[in-house]
């Protein structure tokens, strides 16, 4: 474990009184869940309680795949969660990316919402990364852990529409700055719009 794993670590024993503060779900009219999307809030596998599970490229989280770099699976008690009990920190010893594909129908529109939040507990204070559809960028994003701690880690909702080309479609997110503090993301949904977007 690295000094700044190490760091982390002691963190989270200054958090087991805090609780999740969930984040709730940003449906809206027109909007309908898709069951082929899964687990946008990284419950499965469990990490430890009160630490991170470090994954590597090649490796799984649920429906999820790290396709470079390490991210950690941050379990319950670290930090506060938007969403369950975990969430995922895009960069593990260095920066990573995590993708989903799933099924689409061409020519439909489709929401992305997530929420975003930083790992608070040092490096540079600006997070940064991009999620994107298909391998093309959709959407840069940025958060600044100024002032965020463990208990308050200040989840911010961000949204993003796409038109499926394709009956399969690959939901990516990557970090974009390097070292073991990286963007912080839980509750991703996936929702097929009708025709609000």
């Amino acid at each position: 474990m690295s000094l700044s794993r190490t760091r982390v670590a002691a963190l989270a024993l200054f958090v087991a009184a805090g609780t999740a503060l969930a984040v709730p779900a940003q449906a809206a009219g027109g909007h309908r869940a898709l069951s082929h999307f899964d687990d946008g809030s990284f419950e499965s596998p469990k990490a430890p309680a009160g630490g991170f599970t470090e994954l590597v490229a090649g490796q799984t989280i649920g429906p999820w795949r790290i396709t470079n770099g390490s991210v950690d699976l941050i379990g319950a008690g670290m930090w506060q969660a938007a969403e369950g009990d975990q969430s995922i920190d895009l960069n593990g010893a260095d920066s990573g990316t995590i993708a989903q594909t799933f099924t689409t129908v061409p020519g439909t529109t489709y929401s992305v919402t997530y929420a975003l939040a930083g790992n608070p507990a040092g490096g540079v204070p600006l997070r940064t990364g991009k999620a994107l559809i298909d391998g093309q960028d959709f959407q840069d994003f940025s958060f600044d852990v100024t002032g965020k701690t463990a208990t308050a880690m200040g989840y911010v909702g961000r949204q993003f529409s796409f038109v499926a080309q394709n009956s399969a479609t690959t939901l990516t997110f990557e970090s974009t700055v390097g070292g073991a503090y990286g963007p912080v993301l839980d509750n991703v949904q996936v929702k097929e719009c009708k025709p609000c977007c």
